[in-house]
């Protein structure tokens, strides 16, 4: 058991990544704190019971330890996720990460949209949690993308169709590999996917999706799923192959 620990275990991280947990519900933190905090790489540091006080919990922390990632409920009282999420994003904050359910997957779309990262299910297991945050840390996805196509999938009916002219511009930057890159992405295929589907490495997949994300102005790959659906180069129900 302590030889999977090991394996587990991140390799040269200096100092461990800061935390801030935002639930109603105290056992929620409190379960979520045991978890976290016997990582030798992730640090607790401070708790939150409504969006509101996220917002100030992040804002309150000082500037040469500020908080990395927010692990961020979506119903609560006074504020409420989505919009503590799209204050901590506009102010420049750390990632935030939702936690949901899958009766609140509108929710969790809702938050995305608001600028957060990612979002995990609450019934995820620890070592999902775990590598989730570590995910987030080094700039990587913080879901499974093959999650985020079926949150898109079920709820595409609700997206802005947007402007045709817009997106064709938006579109017509990429290369035609990078705009296949984008496409196998928005249809919920890891890196390694991807290399393999195109004969490359997955170092190049990385290249080609940074590359992405500087053309079209996006944050992150969580980003470039929901554009690809809005702009319509990706459908709902479409084949992946």
């Amino acid at each position: 058991m302590s030889e999977e620990r090991r394996v587990d275990e991140p390799i040269g991280v200096d100092e461990p990544i800061r935390v801030l947990l935002v639930d109603d519900q105290e056992l929620v933190r409190a379960g979520f704190t045991m978890v976290l905090d016997a990582q030798p790489d992730i640090e607790v540091v401070g708790e939150a019971g409504d969006g509101a006080a996220a917002v100030e919990a992040v804002r309150a922390r000082p500037a040469d330890s500020p908080v990395e990632v927010v692990l961020m409920d979506v119903r609560m009282p006074r504020m409420d996720g989505i919009e503590a999420t799209r204050r901590i994003v506009a102010a420049g904050g750390p990632k935030v990460i939702i936690l949901t359910t899958f009766d609140l997957d509108e929710y969790a779309f809702a938050a995305i949209k608001a600028g957060a990262s990612g979002f995990l299910l609450k019934d995820a297991g620890p070592a999902q949690l775990v590598e989730a945050i570590r995910a987030v840390r080094s700039g990587d996805a913080v879901v499974a993308p093959s999650t985020t196509k079926r949150l898109l999938d079920r709820f595409a009916l609700h997206l802005p169709d947007g402007s045709r002219t817009r997106a064709d511009e938006a579109l017509a930057t990429l290369t035609e590999r990078e705009t296949e890159v984008l496409h196998l992405v928005a249809r919920g295929m890891s890196n390694a996917e991807i290399a393999e589907r195109l004969y490359v490495s997955e170092a190049t997949v990385k290249t080609h999706m940074g590359r992405i994300l500087m053309k079209l102005g996006l944050r992150d790959r969580v980003q470039a799923v929901v554009f690809a659906y809005e702009t319509g180069l990706v459908k709902s129900g479409q084949s992946d192959n």
